[in-house]
């Protein structure tokens, strides 16, 4: 019955810093309209995951943490590290791959994935 994710919607205090920083530091090149479209490529999934409230995989005051899909994470760390984004966690490997912690402009916490 579904065949994707549609969208993910926020709001922001300062939409042109937090616009200009997922553009730079994240390459995701944010329009006119201030939205963008993702079409993945073969291979690529979404995951779709709830946690209940007192969950602490990510902070409780944060409703919802973005996941992004890297080509490398090597490649990404040396990106990030250029731009002076720190990480919030490092590097951990698991059965489900690479993962690495950074946050925007507006202490989203956001976590990206290599498989």
């Amino acid at each position: 019955m579904i065949k994707g994710v549609g969208g993910i919607f926020w709001r922001t205090k300062n939409l042109e810093a937090v616009k200009k920083w997922y553009n730079e530091v994240l390459k995701i090149e944010i329009n006119d309209w201030n939205m963008t479209m993702i079409k993945p490529q073969s291979g690529n999934e979404t995951i779709f995951s709830l946690f209940t409230e007192d969950n602490n995989y990510f902070p409780i005051e944060q409703q919802v943490m973005l996941n992004f899909e890297v080509f490398n994470m090597n490649e990404t760390i040396k990106h990030l590290e250029q731009m002076g984004v720190s990480l919030v966690k490092k590097e951990e490997n698991s059965e489900f791959g690479k993962f690495i912690w950074i946050k925007d402009p507006e202490g989203r916490l956001i976590e990206l994935w290599e498989k």
